[in-house]
């Protein structure tokens, strides 16, 4: 597969943190994603993005909190992230970014 613009706008940026990074260690990656991109266009994303073959994509919506800014009451996006098993063998190394 070719990766087309489509692709891009599904998966936003790697998401890096104590947690994924043990999650990497069982063959997980997990991605920022459109908070409407469903579980087949991650898949093909990442697939064609990366050249590897998905297992599995499990998503989880964070909602965004209710936060203060100068007295105002303001309010977080809600963030969608994409936990991609990959199939045995593949790797993606999300240091060096998309």
């Amino acid at each position: 597969m070719s990766a087309k613009a489509e692709h891009y706008d599904v998966i936003r940026k790697p998401i890096i943190t104590e947690k994924t990074t043990m999650a990497s260690e069982n063959g997980a990656v997990v991605f920022e994603v459109a908070i409407d991109a469903n579980k087949p266009q991650i898949k093909e994303a990442v697939e064609a993005l990366f050249g590897v073959s998905v297992k599995a994509v499990n998503t989880t919506i964070t909602k965004g909190k209710t936060k203060r800014f100068r007295g105002t009451l303001g309010r977080r996006k809600d963030v969608k992230k994409a936990y991609v098993t990959l199939a045995e063998g593949n790797t993606i190394d999300v240091t060096t970014g998309l």
